[in-house]
């Protein structure tokens, strides 16, 4: 453990021109009290660390001292890859791997362009879960994505609906989408790809078996292809609605982008009031109760008539509360 930290050191230094007590401790979680003694350390081991004392102080490499400890482990190199999505890291277990090797890249670069993760980092971040949720973990996520990077069969115990099954899968890949995890696996000895959710893992044995990979899987084409498949599917219902300007501006904001362009590139001309009547496609009767109502009077719902009549009881309640 200590070795590892006086190597971090060395490179945290060699990255940096100086840096305090305070900062080192800081990155290093340790007290500054162990800097001190690190450094001490790594002077007697022939390192050239320097303290400058006094207020403006701190700790650097003098002479021009490169070490050579900046090759990349493979697991440093694939998490590098990784280190835009930081919450994914944390959540996956490999934020430590990432920033080991974002040291190593640092202390490789020239000191004109060692900067460059921060100045990146300062303008650009990517935020995965959706607004007004709070995203969980799933807590056998990490042995899951263990068992992904090390291609290991796993025996996974899920919910599917109400009942517990178990099946052994080779778990090809995860995604993260609106905060929620995914694997992508395929069930052993079978041909087709499946998609699971990590929160409903109840329980995950990773054996030492390896499976051999299709290196033809395409994770990012899946993902996109199985998403639309999913996507469509659970519209199994049209409704036909009026809209004014206004409900056509915001109606990919109450039904989703991709079912509010299709309805409208299929609509025809205004009518003389210059209202569109689309058919739209909606998972249920209740669903589009639900997503049109946001859009109040800027949408009349024409069709079927079960739904205008929710709307039709909605508006005499509404009139009831505020007055005719």
């Amino acid at each position: 453990m200590r070795a590892a930290r006086l190597i971090r050191m060395v490179l945290l230094l060699q990255s940096r021109p100086s840096m305090t007590a305070a900062e080192l401790a800081r990155e290093l979680e340790v007290s500054e009290r162990t800097v001190t003694r690190d450094a001490q350390a790594l002077s007697e081991a022939g390192v050239p660390v320097y303290a400058d004392r006094g207020r403006a102080g701190g700790y650097r490499l003098i002479g021009g001292y490169r070490t050579r400890l900046t090759g990349l482990a493979r697991g440093e190199a694939e998490a590098l890859f990784l280190s835009g999505v930081p919450g994914a890291l944390r959540e996956m277990g490999l934020e430590d791997a990432a920033s080991a090797a974002r040291l190593k890249v640092s202390a490789a670069l020239l000191p004109s362009v060692r900067d460059a993760s921060r100045a990146a980092a300062q303008r650009f971040h990517l935020d995965a879960p959706s607004w007004f949720k709070e995203p969980k973990t799933p807590e056998l996520l990490p042995e899951v994505a263990d068992a992904v990077w090390d291609d290991r069969r796993i025996t996974a115990r899920y919910w599917r609906g109400e009942d517990e099954v178990v099946r052994e899968l080779e778990p090809y890949g995860l995604v993260l989408k609106a905060g929620v995890w995914y694997l992508c696996a395929r069930v052993a000895g079978r041909d087709a790809y499946r998609v699971y959710r990590i929160d409903r893992f109840t329980a995950v044995d990773t054996g030492e078996e390896r499976f051999t990979r299709d290196d033809g899987f395409d994770l990012p084409g899946f993902w996109e292809e199985r998403a639309e498949q999913f996507a469509r599917s659970i519209l199994r219902a049209e409704v036909v609605v009026r809209l004014s300007r206004d409900g056509v501006r915001a109606l990919p904001y109450s039904v989703g982008s991709r079912s509010a362009r299709e309805a409208l590139e299929a609509a025809g001309d205004p009518d003389g009031d210059g209202w569109v009547t689309v058919t739209l496609p909606v998972e249920s009767e209740e669903v589009a109760h639900s997503q049109l109502a946001a859009l109040g009077p800027e949408a009349e719902v024409l069709a079927p008539e079960s739904l205008r009549a929710r709307f039709v009881a909605d508006a005499m309640r509404l009139a009831a509360l505020y007055g005719t």
